[in-house]
């Protein structure tokens, strides 16, 4: 496996790609070990990205003290089967010589009180990264985790409204041993606020187990889950959207519950398939 910084280091013309900020854990290997099966099926290479982009943090402090664990992220790398590890400079992205366009958002990404209305801005630089990354690496297939649900959807959007010709390939959520779903700031929760943190899948256990098909109901049970664990002031939404479109949930179409929450210093998001009923057809 190689570590390189440069674009022209990479040596190769397509790949099956994984973009990531780093500091990786279980969830990302999964993905990794998923892009290598894919890329032997294509005969390509698998390049595992590792860049914190400064465009997509709200809050300075959060950049800045976003885990940097390249060393560690490299050697997981290889053991996971990739065959690249692209750790590119913020200069390699976005040079300083080259103006890097924001593409226009798709509606996904706008969607009112979901991740645009808590982090205004956020996915302007998720999309100026996406398609950059592509860019640089010219990948066939991208492979991301479906914990991130919305930056998914509108990673598919946008590729789909005439990018560059990518798969865009979602993978289910890992989890930790207690149903948390796995993510590069769990290490930040204090010790005393795990058990609430919990609160947040055990809010989508609730949700699941409506007794009807009112999404209002499942969002009801996911704020009153949330709100018993000492949450109630910390929620940034807790609501059932249409899966794909994120619009309010239709018959006949799968949906999905989503939550995003603070638990002390840190921010969670997860989310679980929401279908009781008929309402998913």
């Amino acid at each position: 496996m190689r570590l390189v910084h440069r674009a022209a280091d990479l040596g190769t013309d397509r790949c099956v790609l994984v973009p990531t900020m780093g500091a990786l854990h279980e969830g990302h290997m999964s993905l990794v070990r998923a892009a290598t099966e894919v890329a032997r099926r294509r005969g390509e290479p698998v390049i595992v990205t590792v860049f914190v982009n400064p465009t997509q943090f709200n809050e300075q402090s959060d950049f800045d003290r976003y885990p940097r664990t390249l060393d560690a992220d490299a050697a997981a790398c290889e053991r996971a089967g990739a065959d690249v590890v692209f750790a590119p400079p913020v200069e390699e992205v976005y040079p300083p010589d080259r103006e890097i366009p924001v593409p226009p958002l798709p509606d996904v990404a706008t969607q009112p009180g979901l991740e645009d209305a808590a982090r205004p801005g956020h996915f302007a630089g998720v999309c100026q990264v996406v398609n950059r990354l592509f860019e640089l690496t010219r990948p066939s297939a991208a492979l991301f985790g479906e914990k991130d649900w919305q930056q998914l959807q509108v990673v598919r959007a946008l590729t789909a409204r005439g990018g560059p010709g990518v798969e865009i390939v979602g993978l289910p959520t890992v989890r930790e041993p207690d149903g948390l779903a796995m993510s590069s700031r769990n290490r930040f929760i204090p010790a005393e606020l795990r058990e609430q943190a919990l609160a947040i899948p055990r809010a989508l256990e609730a949700a699941a187990g409506a007794s009807g098909d009112d999404p209002g109901e499942a969002e009801a049970l996911m704020r009153t889950t949330l709100e018993r664990a000492g949450l109630g002031g910390s929620i940034d939404y807790a609501v059932v959207r249409d899966a794909q479109t994120l619009l309010s949930p239709r018959r006949g179409r799968a949906a999905r519950a989503l939550i995003a929450a603070r638990v002390g210093p840190v921010r969670l998001i997860d989310n679980a398939p929401w279908c009781p009923g008929d309402l998913a057809g």
